[in-house]
């Protein structure tokens, strides 16, 4: 069916095309062929760079993690743990270059990449567990980092901004330590697949369903998606209580099968009373801002800099009574 993408995008859209992955190993082919280059330009020479192994449990190989350190007076000490996108099957830190390094270099947060296991071949809850050690780790070492293990968040696009949801309910249902903010960037939240756009979105550019419905088989394991035994961790949308979460800023696309799944959970979040901003951007599709050329791939970045310099500076809420002066 046709969709109303933006001018910009829509001579472009079919440079982006839907991952198959039903088919892991050529799914992982081309996106190593769309991750070639793709870093962002303006930010060489702007972040120190540096990789090193996070450990995990006893006999299993460290998580492999990435820290982009802002260069000079530009730091805010503050630091957000990135997870990428790829479905749960793709990427790593290297396809996350370009955007952890120009996050850090927009933002003056430290951002620590983190490259966790994938799947099919590691269902959940293997990528959630290396999500957790990293953010403990990170925690754990913001001396180290140079930032305040209070002002420490956890981010990430796709398949990423899941697990950094994951993250959070992780945290909170442990008894902390709580990510000071969350970044959801398209998330994938809910292995149900019941909203209207994940219905109605069956030949999207960039995702479809058809992809999603893989996509989750991969990570659960086939027969499990949308059973009643799925855990709030694989699937957030799953959650019963949003309290305690930290402030988030969600982000969605108008011709994305996940954008209903991202508006329910703004909107669960902002019942719960947890300071929660949502954009949705029109005529945009899921990773239709690899377009980075586009104006409304650029303010979607503007956008998700502001949000996450707002959610980790060091400054408290104020509270509002009836009456006061």
């Amino acid at each position: 069916m046709p969709y109303a993408l933006d001018p910009e995008l829509a001579p472009r859209a079919a440079e982006i095309p839907s991952m198959p992955f039903d088919d892991v190993p050529r799914a992982r082919a081309l996106s190593a062929g769309l991750s070639a280059g793709r870093a962002p330009s303006g930010t060489a020479g702007l972040v120190d760079v540096r990789s090193l192994g996070v450990p995990r449990a006893e006999g299993v190989p460290e998580v492999p993690v990435r820290i982009y350190a802002p260069k000079g007076g530009d730091r805010t000490g503050a630091a957000l743990v990135y997870l990428h996108g790829g479905g749960f099957c793709l990427g790593g830190v290297d396809t996350a270059d370009g955007v952890a390094s120009l996050l850090a270099s927009e933002t003056g947060a430290v951002v620590v990449s983190a490259g966790y296991r994938l799947a099919p071949e590691n269902p959940f809850p293997d990528a959630i567990d290396d999500c957790w050690a990293v953010f403990l780790w990170a925690v754990g070492h913001a001396a180290e980092l140079g930032v305040d293990p209070a002002r420490i968040g956890v981010g990430g696009d796709s398949a990423g901004g899941g697990l950094a949801a994951a993250v959070s309910l992780l945290a909170r249902d442990r008894g902390g330590p709580v990510p000071a903010f969350q970044y959801l960037g398209m998330p994938v939240l809910d292995d149900r697949l019941e909203s209207a756009s994940m219905r109605a979105f069956t030949d999207t550019p960039g995702l479809r369903r058809a992809d999603v419905v893989s996509m989750w088989d991969n990570y659960l394991g086939a027969g499990v998606r949308g059973g009643t035994d799925v855990s709030a961790y694989a699937a957030p949308a799953r959650a019963g209580d949003l309290r305690g979460l930290p402030g988030t800023y969600v982000s969605a696309c108008e011709f994305d099968p996940l954008r209903d799944e991202a508006l329910a959970y703004a909107t669960r979040l902002l019942a719960a009373g947890v300071p929660t901003e949502l954009h949705v951007y029109p005529g945009t599709f899921h990773a239709s801002g690899i377009i980075r050329d586009a104006e409304i791939s650029r303010q979607m970045v503007r956008d998700t800099v502001t949000a996450i310099r707002r959610g980790l500076r060091e400054k408290a809420r104020a509270s509002y009574s009836p009456g006061a002066r």
